[in-house]
This record gives C-alpha cells, structure tokens and sequence, in this order.
C-alpha cells in the first residue's frame, strides 16, 4: 500500500531545527546518548535493581514469539509506544542512526506481529481478555494506547520515511473508524482516557485521509452528551472492572459531565484533560469551530488562573490525580504529574498558535522550564513521577496521605508514563519555539538555534543567540538561503513576531541598528504579545534586550498554602531553597521582602546556573526537638528566642532541585516577614 506523503501540520519541521542552546542542550544531548539507551534496557527487562516492565515481552507473548502472561498495567503498550515516538522525534531533530533505527525497526516488526487480522492492537486483552475487547472504554485505555501507537508511527514515519510502523497504525485507526460511531451497529462509546483523539489529527495531517479526523471530531462531539456513556458502559454484561479505586464512578473524574462545549471549569483526572482540550483545540482549528475554541479559552483560563501551580503543574490531588477546585493549590502533598504539564504545554501550544495570543506561550514554558525538567534527573537516568513544591522527607511515608511523593527521583515507576513522556517532549522541543505562516514568523521561545525555513515562498536562514533564561538578551539573524534575497519575502509581505514574556522589563528591541519605536512594544504588551516586525532589506538582524531581575513572586490570598509566602523567580525560572545551602527545617526560614535579591552564576553548580540569594532569618533558633530543655513540644511566647537570627537565603532553580544530595528537604514557598 503506497502513502501519499503530505506535509505534517508542523510550522517547521525538526529536522531544520538544529539547537545549539547551554541551558537546554544539557538535558537534550542525554536523549540520544543516554535516556533513549537507557529506556530500552528498561523496557526489555535488562537493567538491575530497576522496577521490571515487561512491556516489550508483553509484545512477544502477544506475537506469539514467547510464551508466558501478561504482566503490567493495562496500559503498559504506551510504554514502548512513546519510546518509539521520542525515537522518532530524535532522529528528525539529531539526525538518522543506523543502529537506532535498527533497534526501533525491530520492536516495529514485533508489533506488526502482534496486531491481530482485524488491526487491533492492544496486549493486554490480546493475551488476558479478548472477549473484553471494548467493553469497559472508562479504563480499558484501548484508545489510549491506540493514540500513542498513532502518534509514534507519525513521528517515525516523518523523521524516517519508513512506512511500515504508519501501515499498522492506519489499520488499527481504520478498525476505529469500523467501530466507532453514530451508524448502526457501531458503539457509540468514547474514550475514558482522552488521547486518541489529537493522535487522529496527527495521522490526518500525515496521510491526508480525511475519515481519521472525522472519527476525532466524533469523540469530542459526544463525549458527555445525553445518558453517560460510562454509566451505561458498567450495565453490560461483558464489563469487568478493572481499577476498584475507579468504581464510585465521577463523571467530572472523566471529563464526561457535560458536553465540552458547555464545560467552564479544568476538572478531574489532570493528564486526561489536558490530552482532551488540546485534541479539542485541534479540532477546532480543523473545522473552524468558534464555539468549541470558546469553550477550550474558558477551561484554560480557569485552569491557569485558578488551579494551576507557580511551576507550572496541574492536578493538585494525590487521590486520584485529579483537579479540585479554585485555588486549592497544597505545596507538600500535591501530585503535579509530569504528563500533567506536558499537557499543559501541548495544549497551550496549540491555544497560542491558533489565536496568536502570546500569554498561552507563557504559560507553555513556565511548565517546560520548570515541572517538566525537574522531572528528569541531570543523568536521564532518574524521574519525578510527582512534583511537589515542598518536601519534607521524614513525612513521605507509604501508606500515608504522603505517599505518593518521593524525596527522591526514581530509576522507573510501575505506571511508567513519566519517564517516556518526558523523553519525547525533550526530543521535539523544537515544535515549540516557532510558529510559521505563508508570510510570519513567529518567535516563541528564545534558545539559541539555526533553522532553515521558507518564508513567503523564499529559502531563509534563521540563526538565535540568547543567554537566556540567565540573561534577557537576545539576537536574531534572518537571511536568504543559498544565494536567496530576503527582499524578495519583504516585498511580498512577510513579518517576524517576536514574542515579549511576560517578565521582561523595559524591553528595547532594534532591527539592523535602528531602534524600534516604543509605542510599537507597548502596543503589542497591550494586545497578543507579538511585536510584529516587517521585513524590510535582504537580512536582518534583529536584537531583542529586557531586564530580567529576580522577582519576589505572591499567590491569589485564595491561596491558603502560599498565605503569607512568596516564590522566588527569575525569569521563567521558578527558584527553591533546599537543604544543602540552607540547612534543615526550612520552614524557620523566613526572608526579608525589603532586601534586595541577589543573584551571581556558578560555573561549577549544577552544570552553570544563576543561584539567587536573600537575606532573612531563622525564628526558632535554639529550640530543640531532642530529650532535655527546650524539647516541649509547645511554647508561650515568651519561651521562644528574643531575636531571630540573620542569615542569607540560597536558592536554586526548581528544575534542578534533588540532583545534589537526593531526599533532601526542598521548598519554593518562602515565609514572608509581615510588613504591617
């Protein structure tokens, strides 16, 4: 069967993204080299004293190559599924490798092999349950773990060219459109865990065969409407629950309450939600639906403004992993998935390019720069599965209300969804920094990069250096390509937009020399956020310099964690103080708002990094938890130290924290001294 090879609706591709960026290079340059390896060992069971998976004999079994049962979560296929996809990302952003591909190839094979004739392709009701097949969609995640088959079969299909992985896909996506539906004899059911719906999209823009995205559009149409599908769902006689936790069903828990064109509010479990509106906002985009895109503006408002963490992370409840409800934001026993934010991102990313609006962008790589990389250790080789903003070690105790948080970041988890999730998004962080019109370009994230491009129908070249996010400096150098006039793309209209962040102060920006009025960077403060800059000689150099100083950053008094506290920020970067610098119990510490923050970059910490320091006091100093005098569990006032002793505070970016000494005590809100 022969595909006809259409462009993917990526604003550049990554292969023409090359990143050559201090601060993000030193987590990317481990995805080739380190996380994809390491990964695969993991995943064929070939590492010790790492939780096992099982996931690719799971694969062999169903093959009919091994002999043996099914071992793992019922959606333990993803696993290898968002390997292949971080493989494939990797390949288009680094360049082809013979020897990966060889070893991707052949886990492609294997899953050719365990797809059954119908297309379907899911190891655990091919091995345990085959009567079972669709008849529990609230938490079989059969479509879920079709959507990432999908998504990676596009990723490696665009990075390679290679048919085969995108073959088995469209089989299994055609057995969906077969079964799923408002005809006759089709199940009517959508899914519990949202995925499967952006990935459709994906194969749409791939192959061009428009039945894919009318089969996403059918999952978003009536997901909520009319009887709950779910509830009817459990009535069946074949329906077999599968998670007891599950079984005092929400419908909110699913996203299924209502209609997504009537839902206002972020609700339920955080990463399917996520995965949800940002399939909506593709949707959206595809049939040109206002009302939908209404409606994915007001969740996202009420998401970020009102349940969404100063890093950047969603799902506030370790029961469940759920969203709660406005501004119930806890620091010690949040959950804050790291699939959580990438959604978040995924989302965000799409909302921006589809408005043009700047503040999503923001909000995309607060989550990028801070959650999503403390999910990963500065060796790839240890994962955040939950991402608290306070830890106290002693207190993270199993089966305790804390349980789920972990002082230290683990080599694999038994729901492993993290660690490959994080991979990918590392790999494809290119998709991120640009968006590309016929005639604009827009610049969202700035790290130092050459890419090549076409604009107004004109080859280009696009080189970025930048500081950041130590330094707000940044110059952009865009020319013809290959003996190419950029005066030919300036005569037909074409524009660079710049996005201005939300931190930056007193931003001054300059086109070959000539400073840019200031009511034009005013304008675009007030509007979207682009400063949208003609084209207007045969290259340009553009030069885009603000103040980045450190920030003393307060929550809605809503808030009732972060009362009387602040964060500290620079930039995009959210900071911490953690044990190493500061001590113990953190919670004595207490910073003083009137002094100046002060910041210095260390060469030698943590792979380079500007550490902010403050001044303030340790209260309770001489009080001792420990057998003689001063060990009372409560005091007077009186009781207590007269004068509270003067220290410096040292922070360090969130996204680093846990790498020096793990287990240690970590916190980003800092009590505030009053100032009445």
């Amino acid at each position: 069967m022969a595909i006809e090879r259409r462009a993917a609706n990526s604003d550049i591709p990554l292969s023409q993204i090359k990143i050559a960026d201090d601060f993000w290079n030193r987590y990317r340059d481990l995805v080739g080299s380190v996380i994809i390896p390491y990964q695969w060992d993991v995943l064929n069971d070939a590492l010790e004293g790492v939780e096992t998976s099982h996931c690719i004999e799971n694969f062999r079994i169903a093959a009919g190559r091994a002999e043996g049962s099914y071992y793992g979560m019922v959606f333990q296929d993803t696993d290898l599924a968002k390997w292949l996809e971080a493989v494939g990302f990797y390949l288009s952003a680094s360049g082809r490798d013979e020897k990966l591909e060889a070893l991707a190839d052949e886990a492609i094979r294997l899953i050719g092999e365990a797809q059954q004739e119908d297309g379907y392709l899911d190891t655990y009701f091919t091995i345990l349950e085959p009567e079972h097949r669709w008849q529990n969609l609230q938490e079989g995640h059969e479509l879920y773990t079709a959507g990432h088959m999908i998504e990676a079969a596009v990723a490696y299909y665009e990075a390679t060219g290679k048919e085969e992985f995108l073959k088995i896909v469209m089989r299994l996506a055609d057995l969906l459109c077969r079964t799923f539906g408002t005809g006759e004899g089709q199940n009517h059911g959508y899914p519990g865990h949202p995925e499967v719906e952006a990935a459709l999209v994906k194969l749409y823009r791939a192959t061009g065969e428009r039945r894919y995205l009318d089969l996403a559009k059918y999952f978003i149409d009536i997901r909520g409407v009319g009887e709950n599908y779910f509830l009817k769902e459990q009535k069946g006689p074949k329906f077999k629950r599968i998670f007891p936790e599950l079984a005092a069903f929400s419908p909110e828990y699913f996203q299924s309450h209502l209609p997504v064109r009537e839902q206002k509010t972020a609700e339920g479990h955080a990463v399917r939600a996520g995965y949800l509106y940002s399939a909506m906002c593709d949707v959206a985009e595809e049939y040109e639906d206002p009302e939908l895109l209404e409606s994915c503006r007001t969740i996202w408002d009420n998401m970020v403004h009102r349940r969404m963490y100063v890093t950047g992370s969603i799902g506030s409840s370790g029961y469940l992993e759920r969203f709660t409800t406005d501004y119930d934001l806890p620091s010690a026993s949040n959950y804050s998935e790291s699939c959580a934010s990438i959604a978040l991102a995924m989302f965000g990313k799409r909302m921006a390019r589809v408005t043009g609006e700047a503040a999503y962008m923001d909000e995309v790589e607060r989550a990028l720069y801070n959650t999503v990389l403390a999910g990963i250790g500065m060796d790839g080789k240890h994962f955040f599965y939950v991402n608290p903003l306070e830890v106290w070690p002693a207190a993270c105790m199993p089966e305790t209300s804390m349980g789920h948080v972990k002082p230290k970041r683990q080599t694999w988890f038994g729901v492993a969804c993290c660690p490959p999730n994080i991979a990918r998004t590392l790999a494809s962080v290119g998709q991120y920094m640009y968006f590309l019109t016929e005639k604009r370009l827009s610049i969202n994230l700035y790290m130092s990069a050459k890419t090549e491009l076409e604009l107004a129908g004109i080859p280009a070249e696009l080189e970025v250096e930048t500081q950041m996010p130590w330094q707000g400096q940044v110059r952009i150098c865009l020319r013809g390509k290959d003996g190419a006039s950029l005066q030919a793309a300036a005569d037909a209209g074409a524009e660079i937009a710049l996005r201005l962040p939300w931190y930056a102060q007193n931003p001054v920006i300059s086109v070959n020399g000539q400073k840019v009025d200031d009511q034009q960077i005013q304008a675009a403060r007030s509007g979207k956020g682009y400063v949208v800059l003609k084209a207007e000689d045969e290259s340009m150099v553009i030069d885009l310099c603000f103040d980045m100083p450190p920030m003393l950053i307060r929550a809605n008094p809503q808030v009732r964690a972060a009362a009387g506290r602040v964060a500290l920020m620079k930039g995009p970067l959210v900071y911490c103080l953690e044990q190493t610098d500061n001590g113990e119990n953190l919670a004595q510490l207490v910073i003083d708002p009137e002094a100046e923050v002060k910041e210095r970059f260390d060469p030698d910490l943590l792979g380079g990094t500007v550490v902010l320091e403050a001044a303030g006091w340790r209260c309770g100093n001489g009080i001792s938890g420990t057998p003689g005098k001063g060990n009372a569990l409560y005091y007077c006032r009186q009781d207590l130290p007269e004068k509270p002793e003067r220290v410096t505070l040292t922070a360090v970016p969130y996204c680093f924290w846990g790498n020096r000494r793990p287990g240690e005590e970590m916190t980003v809100w800092i009590r505030e001294a009053e100032r009445m």
